[in-house]
């Protein structure tokens, strides 16, 4: 590692060619009860879960370069107007440095769920109430207008119009009414640090709320500390959801992040846990995902490993569509072919573990 790096990165940055030796891992009674599979360390491959491509698509990022040199014209031009709420600390952090997760408070859900159900819940049920009002009228003895226009009268505010209430009032709150829906959450809920190594779970009473001296806590500990962990569950159909933790191995720090990945398959967790073994590995570059492209100049063994590469600084901006589909494709079937439960534990060469 060259002295810049060396002098970016703390000392207890991660690098999986250099773990120190650990001692026994601790009796977690906790792991037995919710989590019955250990993913091994080790051996990752350059995958990550699909929506962390499709969250950025380059047509977005060329959106996002325009906006931001548009703004920068204005701000030269004395013209700039500040979008409402851009000051706003919303908690959440993504690129060279950190991952910082938060979600939004409870009032801003509150709309979004409205919107989302009311939506999808308007569009996925009105077909199937329109064929069952149009095979229903002709069971009728009135005439069949007349019939279907009953039903319809009869049933419609029970089964449209709270999707569509929900639908229209979130929508006209959203656009128009920022302020009312528009509010940062108290604080982050975790965060993995590239930087530094280190992995932070931030604390908080039961509400969710500060401490009672006014702060947040953090209980932070070094990445090779942790295992990563999926617990299964079955859904209302008796099919396996799962969802990925990571738990410290000597205190009680655990992680969740099913709202990175959603409950469903397990090669889904399989590749997360491979994106966030690789994105803290500072012996290797930056994972090669559109999100982290504006970043890679700034993170030194990114850096350096592309211009020994000659990598092309533009690589997802300027790519056309049909090319980025053709990556998302290639990155589906490996995440479908994914080799991480026939992989060993490379962390055991340096840590004993009781369970």
């Amino acid at each position: 590692m060259t002295t810049m790096s060396s002098s970016y990165y703390a000392a207890t940055a991660y690098r999986s060619d250099h773990i120190p030796k650990q001692p026994l891992s601790a009796e977690r009674s906790w792991i037995r009860r919710f989590a019955k599979m250990r993913l091994p360390w080790g051996m990752t491959q350059e995958v990550a879960p699909d929506n962390f491509m499709t969250g950025r698509k380059p047509a977005t990022l060329r959106r996002q370069e325009f906006l931001l040199k548009d703004r920068e014209e204005q701000l030269a031009l004395g013209t700039y107007v500040p979008a409402p709420y851009e000051h706003v600390d919303f908690h959440d952090r993504e690129d060279h440095e950190r991952f910082r997760f938060s979600l939004w408070s409870k009032r801003s859900q509150f709309w979004i769920y409205l919107h989302l159900f009311g939506k999808w819940g308007f569009i996925i049920i009105s077909p199937v109430y329109l064929i069952t009002v149009l095979a229903g009228a002709t069971k009728s003895r009135l005439p069949y207008l007349e019939a279907l226009l009953s039903l319809i009268e009869a049933s419609a505010h029970v089964f449209l119009l709270p999707q569509l209430v929900g639908w229209a009032l979130a929508s006209l709150v959203i656009r128009y009414f920022p302020h009312l829906w528009v509010k940062p959450s108290r604080g982050p809920i975790w965060e993995i640090n590239r930087r530094t190594g280190l992995v932070t779970l931030f604390d908080y009473d039961n509400n969710g709320e500060y401490k009672k001296n006014g702060t947040i806590g953090e209980l932070t500990a070094p990445f090779y500390e942790f295992d990563a962990y999926i617990a299964t569950t079955p859904d209302r159909q008796g099919l396996p959801m799962n969802v990925l933790y990571i738990a410290h191995r000597y205190r009680d720090i655990v992680i969740n992040f099913g709202a990175l990945v959603p409950p469903g398959a397990g090669e889904l967790c399989c590749a997360l846990w491979d994106f966030l073994q690789n994105y803290m590995d500072t012996s290797r570059p930056l994972p090669d995902l559109p999100r982290y492209e504006e970043f890679r100049h700034l993170d030194p063994v990114t850096a350096q490993y592309d211009r020994e590469v000659g990598r092309n600084p533009r690589l997802w901006i300027d790519m056309d569509d049909e090319t980025f589909d053709g990556a998302l494709y290639h990155m589906r079937g490996q995440i479908d072919q994914i080799d991480t439960f026939r992989r060993p534990n490379l962390m055991a060469r340096y840590a004993e573990y009781v369970d």
